[in-house]
């Protein structure tokens, strides 16, 4: 019987650590938007175009060195 002396202040304790914690994501603005995340994913990526802005697909000048072709490197393979 003596232990309900414990555990109903620590189950009050516990209960107001969690509204507080509510109230506090409820004022930040957690709980503003749920529709969004959720269809978020379903939407479709912006296609990818690799020819503009991609300097892997433009070509090189020559005699210009990749990191892989380093002047004086021995390129082995």
């Amino acid at each position: 019987m003596s232990i309900l002396y414990i555990l109903i202040p620590l189950a009050v304790l516990l209960a107001g650590a969690f509204v507080i914690a509510f109230l506090w994501a409820v004022r930040r603005g957690q709980f503003d938007d749920l529709a969004t995340p959720a269809v978020r994913m379903l939407g479709d990526d912006e296609p990818i175009d690799l020819k503009k802005d991609n300097p892997a697909s433009k070509p090189e000048a020559p005699g210009a060195t990749t990191p892989q072709q380093a002047p004086g490197a021995d390129n082995h393979q």
